[in-house]
């Protein structure tokens, strides 16, 4: 896009992480905000923030992304409320943590209604409105696990894996059918939002410690701010990157994905390994 200042942007998930610093940074390059979530009170926090740093027009929505109706309604009021809307984030997400045995189909269907078909009925209510304009962009938060597939994360991974795919066929359409409207699907790695602590237990869980690991295991990972996954989101919309890697974890990643596609995970676990025996000498030595 030549300039995000003059646009108007809707975001999903717009409450926390990295809706949230999406919203603010936009803001503070001039840009005008439809904002959605299901925390409406994070939504008045959000927009109160904005108002406080300068003038923007913004308008805020609840919104259930796993509803379709929902998603038609606030497409049709954030663009009554900005007609030049031109910019469409589809941000929100959740997490779900087990194996695939130990999760149940619901959960599944509930985690692939918001991470997958939100993202879908979300492009599929503004792309009519997105293609009146000039110029329009559309951002789609997939994941480094939407490029590699750990384990443990069957369901996430799935779900973020159609959302590349999904991405990037729309792309290519778009492109051939010289459409006014440019995609981007974004791969962040590690960014420290509470998505995992805000996840849900697979229903075969029993040990209750199994929560806490994975959370801390996230918190020792995740070194990106949402606010610098904000910043690079910004900068591949004004310079139209199909593909926006979020972190130096991310980048890694990719690469050895790229290199060793059939056995990267035996490398990252070494790697783990690795990480976690000096992590236990570090304590050690301090504890002693």
């Amino acid at each position: 896009m030549t300039a995000i200042a003059g646009s108007a942007a809707a975001v999903t998930g717009a409450a926390s992480g990295i809706g949230r610093a999406l919203a603010l940074e936009l803001a503070q390059r001039g840009c005008d905000l439809a904002l959605a979530d299901r925390d409406e009170a994070g939504l008045q926090a959000v927009a109160a923030e904005i108002a406080k740093a300068g003038p923007r027009k913004v308008s805020v929505h609840r919104l259930d992304v796993s509803e379709p109706e929902q998603i038609t309604a606030f497409a049709q009021a954030a663009v009554s409320a900005h007609p030049g809307l031109n910019i469409l984030v589809n941000n929100a997400g959740v997490a779900l943590l087990g194996e695939f045995g130990e999760i149940g189909q619901a959960q599944m269907e509930w985690l692939f209604n918001i991470n997958f078909w939100g993202v879908v009925h979300g492009t599929r209510a503004f792309l009519p409105l997105l293609s009146r304009q000039r110029e329009a962009h559309i951002v789609n938060i997939s994941s480094i696990f939407g490029i590699l597939a750990p384990p443990g994360q069957s369901a996430y991974c799935a779900a973020k894996f159609a959302v590349r795919g999904f991405s990037e066929s729309l792309r290519h359409e778009l492109a051939v059918a010289n459409s006014p409207v440019r995609l981007s699907v974004v791969h962040p790695g590690g960014v420290a939002t509470n998505i995992a602590r805000n996840s849900r237990t697979g229903s075969g869980i029993t040990d209750n410690a199994r929560r806490a690991q994975s959370i801390e295991r996230f918190d020792a990972l995740a070194r990106t701010t949402p606010a610098g996954a904000a910043q690079c989101i910004i900068t591949g919309i004004e310079k139209n990157q199909p593909r926006i890697l979020i972190g130096k974890d991310a980048r890694l990643m990719d690469l050895l994905q790229r290199f060793l596609p059939g056995s990267y995970w035996k490398v990252m676990q070494r790697q783990m390994e690795k990480t976690a025996a000096r992590r236990m000498a570090r304590d050690t030595a301090r504890a002693g």
